[in-house]
């Protein structure tokens, strides 16, 4: 068996050429393509979410979400002075009593669910953009303690109330991003 290297030389710079053209279009097809998250509030979406104003909270669990969705919408900036959009929020809580103990008819475990209800309104022709209800539930473990049994509600409700407020903000980002 014979080796022409002759023949060698001329195909090599053809596959050269080759690999070459190969990789130049991987990387522009790749350079094409945008991945971006589905709930990407870079650039417009984050101006717009800015612009929001919320209405007045009446209850503490309903002050929380509010404040956790101005903190999200602003970036940390506080609420709109010139709001483009309004949102009227209403929020509430429910504690139910889980795992209960027969003998004593107490609960050893509960779950908390924060309820918000929210419509974004445009200021500028008052059409309703988007309205809906979301709702996010923590565990709690209950103690023999009637203090620390209250307190465990509380730091309950004050989590389900920023995991609400963060969906509520993702469906806000959604209907600004149409």
């Amino acid at each position: 068996m014979s080796f022409d290297r002759k023949t060698s030389r001329h195909a090599h710079p053809m596959a050269r050429a080759f690999t070459f053209v190969a990789t130049l279009g991987a990387i522009l097809l790749l350079a094409s393509c945008q991945v971006r998250p589905l709930y990407d509030t870079a650039g417009l979406t984050q101006s717009q979410l800015g612009k929001i104003a919320f209405s007045e909270a009446t209850g503490r669990v309903e002050q929380l979400v509010r404040n956790q969705l101005i903190f999200m919408t602003s970036g940390g900036a506080g609420e709109a002075e010139q709001a483009d959009y309004n949102v009227t929020l209403s929020a509430s809580s429910s504690v139910a009593n889980v795992l209960l103990i027969d003998s004593s008819d107490t609960a050893r475990a509960g779950q908390v669910t924060v309820r918000a209800t929210y419509q974004l309104v445009r200021n500028s022709d008052q059409q309703v953009l988007k309205s809906g209800t979301r709702s996010s539930t923590a565990l709690v473990d209950f103690s023999i303690q009637e203090f620390s049994k209250i307190r465990a509600i509380r730091d309950a409700e004050n989590r389900a109330a920023r995991e609400a407020a963060e969906l509520v903000r993702a469906d806000l980002a959604v209907a600004l991003s149409h």
